[in-house]
């Protein structure tokens, strides 16, 4: 088999591989539990803004008889008690990736145990699909929702402000993605002081409301909650979807787990965020016991003094900016790690940040994440009706965590099926039951979380399933190394000076911009390097492990360079390890080659055509490789065939 018969392979794509996880040292507690507060808690933090308002209001509020508002407030106590406190905080916490946590993170964990069970490790690949869609939703649900309920407080001040809540808001959410490009390590520092203010803010107004009316602290006792249920039936149930509003921000304890470490997060949650939480909820009880009344305008602002409304507004504002900031570059990291597992095709990532990690800033993420909260904000206008559409995101992803987190204790930590399924039932109870009450409302707004994450994850599964049909056709073609290096010493091709890099799909055989290249040329560098950039199962690589060498003769070496899911290839730094394990290359007088597919839908593979359409399109508007890579512009040679898929 000779090179100059060979047949085109396949475009540099990142694959999975096993591969050993950074550590260095962190701050202390004190600063770590600071940074968590300002980070993960701001969307969770600022739901009492609209929470018990929704219980109460609007085309499924419930009447503010003392039944009723002891019930929610019994089931608001208890969904912090055993969905945030005893699920994510005591349970899910646990379930790390090399203390990395997040739907991706779960994946990427019971890959190598599950993967070669076909079935069951594409109905996880799909949960998680739809897991991460869902998260896309919240995090576009999150800032309008937080900035229009925090606005609509002026509301209460003057009836003057009416007018003005959409465009103030909407002016907010676009000043707050024109600052993006800018990155977060500056109001990063502030989050954590304001946020101490606002959950003390949010403890001091209910204890106030409590100390008037001490009777609301009955609730605690969870009779009450099924009484609720005894009394309303159906219509109790669909009071759930509002109920739920609560925990809004749970995946936010997990996902940024690996930002600041188990401790922190279970310290500032108990000390911190659920004393504030527990007393604001319980004080607006409260005043709606005294008063029903303020039901039908806001219980939160009316926990304060009139003349305090407007400085509560401002800071509720700056509470609400936070819970979209972490939401936003939330956002940003679930992307780059789509890319790196092969669920997103390559999009422009800047960090923002030399020295801190996870700063990153993606444009086209971030102007379309933009648009639909300005749609959103535009199209519902208000609040109540946008909560709807929330409810559903939350819940959903709440309970596919818990079916990954039952895989994660079966498959990773070896737990008794009778263990785990205790314990997934306990979960699903809670769960489920959101879920349902949630479905019941998909008309009144839920519609725009099911159609946001039918789009993501359907992209998502077509782009995977696209690049594996892609690896499967170039794999049947793909040259060995020993049948190249045979007909290169039979044959003697003319070497040219200098030194070239020939992107590889995978760390084995030829890749086909070399064959290609010399086939039409007859000639080849002196230095030939073969390089394959994989992508690991785990979140980051250690430097020293970063970078394999493998020296095959006649010039041609094979490198290998891993990158975790929370990573971006970076080529200089590639050189710079290369330079140390004895290999000196000077990237600006090197020649890159890189392939590139020009796809047509035309070909026999078991894919629908609209999704062969949506995987071409993607294709080509995926961000080019040579950026992608850190690849100097004009050193890079693309060399492209037709492939029918």
């Amino acid at each position: 088999m000779s090179f100059f018969r060979s047949t085109p392979g396949a475009p540099p794509q990142p694959t999975v591989v096993a591969a050993p996880v950074t550590t260095s040292a962190k701050p202390g507690i004190s600063s770590l539990s600071l940074a968590a507060l300002g980070i993960i808690y701001g969307d969770i933090g600022t739901s009492p803004l609209y929470t018990i308002k929704e219980c109460f209001s609007g085309i499924h509020g419930m009447a503010t008889t003392p039944d009723n508002v002891l019930g929610i407030m019994s089931m608001v106590f208890w969904s912090l008690i055993m969905v945030v406190s005893v699920k994510f905080v005591t349970f899910v916490l646990r379930a790390d990736n090399k203390g990395e946590g997040g739907t991706f993170s779960l994946l990427a964990t019971l890959r190598g145990k599950l993967q070669r069970h076909k079935q069951k490790w594409a109905v996880l690949t799909f949960l998680a699909a739809v897991g991460a869609a869902l998260l896309y939703g919240d995090g576009v649900i999150t800032p309008a929702i937080s900035v229009l309920s925090a606005i609509e407080g002026l509301n209460m001040v003057t009836d003057a402000a009416v007018d003005y809540v959409m465009p103030i808001t909407c002016l907010i959410l676009i000043s707050l993605f024109a600052i993006q490009r800018f990155g977060t390590s500056f109001i990063g520092k502030l989050f954590g002081p304001i946020m101490v203010i606002w959950f003390t803010t949010l403890g001091i107004l209910g204890l106030r409301a409590i100390f008037g009316h001490p009777e609301i602290l009955a609730a605690a006792n969870p009779l009450y909650a099924l009484n609720f249920f005894a009394i309303n039936h159906l219509h109790g149930i669909v009071s759930l979807a509002s109920v739920v509003l609560c925990i809004t921000g749970c995946e936010a304890l997990y996902a940024d787990m690996g930002h600041f470490g188990r401790l922190p997060i279970r310290v500032t949650w108990y000390c911190v965020v659920l004393p504030g939480l527990t007393l604001n909820y319980f004080g607006q009880c409260a005043l709606l016991l005294h008063d029903p009344t303020i039901a039908g305008v806001n219980p939160f602002y009316a926990l304060a003094p009139k003349s305090l409304l407007i400085p509560l507004v401002g800071l509720a504002t700056i509470s609400t900016i936070i819970a979209s900031q972490a939401l936003i570059s939330g956002v940003y990291s679930l992307t780059q790690q789509a890319i790196q597992l092969g669920f997103t095709p390559r999009m422009r990532i800047i960090h923002t940040s030399q020295h801190a990690k996870g700063q990153i800033y993606m444009p086209t993420v971030n102007w379309i994440v933009m648009l639909v909260c300005l749609t959103l904000v535009l199209v519902f206008r208000e609040s109540s009706r946008l909560a709807d559409a929330y409810g559903f995101a939350v819940t959903g992803t709440m309970t596919i965590t818990s079916l990954l987190y039952f895989q994660i204790t079966r498959y990773k930590w070896r737990w008794p099926l009778w263990q785990s399924l205790s314990l997934l039932a306990l979960f699903l109870s809670f769960d489920g039951a959101f879920l349902g009450a949630n479905m019941l409302k998909v008309v009144d707004g839920g519609w725009i979380t099911i159609l946001i994450a039918t789009f993501v994850s359907t992209s998502m599964i077509t782009w995977r399933d696209g690049r594996a049909l892609l690896a499967k056709h170039y794999s049947l073609m793909r040259m060995p190394t020993d049948v190249f290096l045979q007909d290169l010493a039979e044959h003697s091709p003319a070497r040219t000076s200098g030194t070239a890099v020939f992107m590889s799909i995978a760390p084995d055989g030829i890749p086909h911009t070399l064959v290609h290249h010399l086939k039409h040329n007859e000639a080849l560098h002196e230095r030939v390097l073969l390089l394959s950039v994989l992508s690991a199962e785990t979140p980051t690589v250690a430097p020293e492990d970063r970078v394999t060498l493998d020296d095959l003769g006649q010039g041609l070496y094979r490198i290998t360079a891993s990158y975790g899911f929370m990573e971006s290839p970076d080529m200089a730094k590639i050189i710079e390890l290369l330079h140390k394990k004895g290999l000196p290359v000077d990237i600006y007088s090197t020649s890159f080659f890189l392939g590139r597919e020009n796809l047509l839908a035309s070909g026999s593979a078991p894919m629908a055509q609209w999704r062969k359409m949506l995987f071409i399109f993607m294709s080509r508007n995926a961000w080019n490789a040579s950026s992608f890579f850190g690849l100097p512009p004009d050193r890079v040679i693309e060399l492209g065939n037709h492939v029918e898929i």
